[in-house]
């Protein structure tokens, strides 16, 4: 038995016992990563810093890198793209910045045919890596945990973002979306090298959080994607989103070029002028300018840089594309309380012992629905405050500021975005959930759910990864996530794959609509229907049959 052991950990001790890629040839040139031990006979190799395309023009799209001589050592994570830092007051990163991360699992011999999942992170199109946020040293999107446990290869990816990455003029001239073709040109190297690195370039699954979810559903929705990948899955934002979409892009244009120095009556000669700035102040101009909100508007007035319909890329409304989706498998959801970040800036009171007020609530309904002008408050508030009663809790008060901004700005949309890839489906599947974990963000009251981005922390394996900050609970439920999401990554299905799953997620149709709320702690009644769907309800019919502001000024 002592033998047995001491084998064992010999064995432990090198990993050459599992198989190893080594050195693999991309179309730039060859590449060696490295590879981390996650246990007996299993292995990952980690290629960091794979360059997908060139060093990018100033508002151009992305072009094909033209390859290196030699050996390029992939062993550590490149810049990210220029951009704000997360405090807004300077910036960080670099112009050559379009790499890529790819994870791969091995055992005993070497991976083939595996199903490839490609990240991409969120960050309000103004910030974020694909190695962002350190978590003891760390990247929260290192791949890993999910590769090891779900037996499939993880592909991180950079954009551009902020100015760089999405200003526009609206038309031809600096038709904007610049970080969205760069994702197109990463998708579209993963399908084309992926099969050398063991990967199954017939089977790629998309996915991304919140600004990286509304980009997987723009990625979905647009005709430059027929037959690139196969499933998508969003978490938290889809195109639908109201803060998805700029709508007026030359009026930010020129906000931007009076904080450059650009302005110009001549529109042509502030765009050539824009061009010929420094993009480190191009980037500075695109910061969020928190001293717009005052009491007046809402977070999201000020998410301003975002993809706009080009007639190229996004050729219309989103609600109109969902054809081009109909090909994908489709997994969608968001977390319960993804709101609160937004509502505690939006009325701080829910934070505090102070109790919140109806005046409260009635104000950020009329900042939310602004467009209509003060033709939806009255309804929206008799419909959110139905279930107060004559003296409601504080807490349930407070709790609705939440479910406003939860549904308005994340629940509401998913939730169309599902009904539509269902209808327009042609055999593709469709899955619906809600994730509602208790935050484990310190501080907050204790009513606080799932908060944004906190999904995360389970998809990416961080209780295996950091055991001593985590509880089993943690391990259970990422153990939950990581096989759902992989299971659907390589059948299209998340109850059919390689992982067990606690409990049958039944499909998403447009006449039977059920969805999976998943935490720690599954079972059958887990699985629920119609989810929110009286407040769906309200916000698609009833607020969407309001006139806007300008029609009801006209008729008055």
């Amino acid at each position: 038995m002592e033998k047995l052991l001491l084998v064992l950990f010999v064995v432990w001790l090198n990993p050459s016992s599992a198989a190893q890629l080594g050195v693999v040839q991309t179309e730039g040139g060859l590449v060696e990563g490295w590879r981390h031990r996650m246990g007996l006979f299993r292995t990952v190799d980690v290629f960091q810093g794979v360059p997908f395309a060139d060093v990018p023009g100033m508002w151009e799209k992305p072009k094909p890198h033209p390859g290196w001589d030699g050996i390029l050592k992939a062993t550590k994570y490149r810049d990210r793209c220029l951009q704000v830092t997360l405090l807004q007051t300077k910036t960080q990163g670099s112009e050559d910045c379009l790499y890529l991360n790819i994870f791969v699992p091995q055992g005993r011999s070497l991976s083939t045919n595996l199903p490839v999942m490609v990240y991409l992170f969120g960050g309000a199109f103004l910030l974020g890596a694909s190695n962002d946020v350190e978590v003891l040293g760390d990247s929260l999107y290192d791949g890993k945990e999910m590769a090891d446990r779900g037996g499939v290869i993880i592909v991180t990816v950079n954009y551009r973002v902020g100015t760089l990455g999405f200003l526009s003029s609206g038309d031809a001239r600096m038709p904007g979306n610049y970080g969205l073709w760069d994702q197109h040109a990463a998708i579209s190297w993963v399908r084309r090298n992926i099969e050398r690195f063991g990967g199954n370039p017939d089977n790629m699954t998309i996915f991304g959080q919140s600004a990286g979810a509304v980009s997987v559903s723009f990625q979905m929705l647009s005709p430059y994607s027929k037959g690139l990948f196969r499933r998508a899955i969003t978490q938290c934002g889809v195109a639908l989103s109201p803060w998805a979409l700029q709508r007026n892009p030359m009026a930010l244009t020129k906000k931007i070029a009076r904080k450059v120095g650009c302005w110009k009556f001549n529109e042509d000669e502030m765009l050539n002028c824009l061009k010929k700035a420094d993009p480190v102040d191009l980037t500075k101009a695109g910061s969020i300018d928190v001293l717009l909100l005052l009491g007046k508007g809402v977070v999201m007035d000020l998410l301003e840089l975002a993809p706009v319909i080009d007639g190229d890329f996004i050729p219309d409304e989103p609600s109109n594309l969902f054809h081009n989706a109909a090909q994908f498998d489709y997994l969608a959801g968001i977390n319960s309380m993804d709101g609160h970040i937004f509502a505690g800036v939006d009325v701080p009171s829910i934070n505090s012992k102070t109790n919140t007020t109806v005046e409260q609530v009635t104000h950020l309904l009329a900042r939310l629905t602004k467009e209509k002008g003060n033709a939806a408050v009255p309804s929206a508030i008799a419909v959110y405050s139905a279930h107060w009663g004559s003296s409601p809790e504080p807490a349930v008060v407070k709790k609705t500021v939440v479910d406003i901004e939860t549904d308005f700005l994340f629940l509401v949309p998913t939730q169309v975005a599902l009904q539509l890839h269902a209808k327009n489906s042609s055999g593709a599947r469709t899955y619906s959930y809600l994730f509602n974990m208790k935050t484990r963000i310190p501080g907050f009251p204790r009513w606080v759910e799932a908060e944004h981005a906190e999904d995360l922390q389970y998809l990416f394996g961080k209780p295996y990864a950091f055991p001593l900050v985590y509880f089993p609970r943690h391990r259970d439920l990422s153990g939950y996530m990581i096989a759902y999401w992989t299971n659907f990554a390589r059948t299209g299905d998340p109850n059919r794959g390689d992982s067990r799953v606690p409990v049958p997620w039944p499909p998403f149709t447009p006449n039977h609509r059920p969805y999976l709320t998943i935490n720690h702690k599954m079972s059958r009644s887990s699985v629920n229907y119609d989810l929110r769907s009286h407040y769906v309800s309200y916000w698609t019919q009833t607020y969407s049959k309001l006139p806007a502001k300008k029609n009801q000024e006209e008729e008055a």
